[in-house]
């Protein structure tokens, strides 16, 4: 029956042109329970499904998807992972290569066993941690804690070392008391990151790798691979930016999809996982207002879908975006994990629209009354 009135919701909501359900939202985030020994894990390699039909999904509208994926987008690896198991796969899932703005979600979930421990203090203010520009900060940006870093409200608005963000939309400097203005915003990612350093003592790609990729089994990571990039001329603090394949992402959303467990092992907090996925800025506090014509609002660097649109399979659902097409979507209504990369090397690019076709037709393969 449940899977019944889900297939009705789903329905409602993947109507032609991808115009979404406008049905009121519904009850808070549903709960994914913690591992219990029923869920599957991948070991050295993922399990897979090999008749989709079997658990709900028609072969021949997942064929379909093939099409549109070469048609229609510039996608070079897709995963798509239903209770643990992999039910589609395309293009080269073993590549390494960068994830762009994906980097901030996976900084937020290694800052979970750090925020449980007591080592970082998300109250701690931008003074207190003696983050500085040579140009200097205004008095009322240093009061910005690591906790308005994270949300992306700090009300900072140097100059990042890198690009890619909203900051000419940017309100004039020193206008914005901090945690109470949303702008997506690298100087505030970038400094997230020499916070996370400084209270941990710790290099954050070691804690990527010792924190994260070992405890997962990733097949791809190389610890080599991974290096800051910026312009140190413009902002002291550095892009940590992140190169992963597109299965290892796999794992990176299926972590999240358990609530931090993988296998019995707690590996984040699952409080933590709950409270960085959940709505700290709205879909009607978005800034520049034309977020507010989408369907996200904006947790701790993860995208949560808010609004109307956030029921049915959407309810609880949230994403790692990055540029060019780097995307990990978690949909725990369906227990299924996205994992999108388009090869920024080729610079072409997977719109969210052309990813919104791919997981659309994902969803509308679902068998009615299976």
């Amino acid at each position: 029956m449940k899977r019944i009135v889900l297939w009705v919701l789903l329905a409602a909501c993947l109507l032609p042109g991808g115009l979404a359900c406008r049905q009121q939202a519904g009850p808070p985030v549903a709960e994914v329970p913690a591992y219990s020994g029923a869920h599957p894990y991948p070991a050295a390699e993922w399990q897979r499904i090999r008749q989709p039909d079997s658990v709900g999904y028609a072969p021949d509208m997942l064929q379909q998807l093939r099409t549109y994926i070469i048609d229609s987008t510039n996608t070079t690896g897709l995963m798509v992972v239903l209770n643990g198991k992999v039910l589609y796969e395309y293009g080269d899932v073993e590549e390494v290569s960068y994830l762009a703005s994906c980097r901030k979600s996976i900084l937020a979930m290694l800052y979970g066993k750090y925020v449980h421990n007591g080592q970082i203090d998300l109250n701690k203010t931008v003074a207190e941690l003696g983050l500085e520009e040579d140009d200097g900060l205004l008095p009322l940006e240093r009061q910005a804690t690591v906790e308005h870093l994270i949300t992306a409200r700090s009300g900072i608005y140097h100059p990042a070392s890198n690009g890619g963000d909203n900051s000419a939309d940017a309100p004039p400097r020193g206008s914005q008391q901090p945690g109470t203005y949303f702008l997506y915003n690298n100087w505030d990612f970038n400094a997230a990151g020499e916070a996370f350093e400084r209270m941990t003592g710790k290099n954050l790609y070691d804690a990527l790798e010792q924190d994260l990729a070992r405890p997962l089994g990733m097949q791809d990571f190389d610890r080599q691979a991974q290096r800051k990039l910026g312009d140190s001329t413009r902002s002291r603090y550095l892009a940590y930016h992140i190169w992963l394949s597109t299965r290892d992402m796999a794992r990176i959303g299926y972590l999240m999809l358990r609530r931090g467990n993988w296998a019995g092992q707690q590996l984040i907090p699952a409080e933590w996982v709950d409270r960085i996925t959940s709505v700290v800025t709205p879909l009607e506090e978005m800034n520049p207002e034309g977020y507010r014509k989408g369907h996200f609002g904006y947790g701790y660097m993860w995208w949560v879908w808010d609004g109307p649109r956030a029921v049915g399979p959407f309810e609880g659902a949230y994403a790692a975006r990055g540029y060019y097409g780097q995307y990990i979507a978690v949909f725990p209504a369906l227990d299924m994990v996205i994992a999108h990369k388009t090869k920024a090397a080729y610079q072409r690019h997977t719109s969210w629209r052309m990813f919104q076709g791919i997981y659309e037709r994902i969803l509308a393969a679902r068998i009615p009354n299976t």
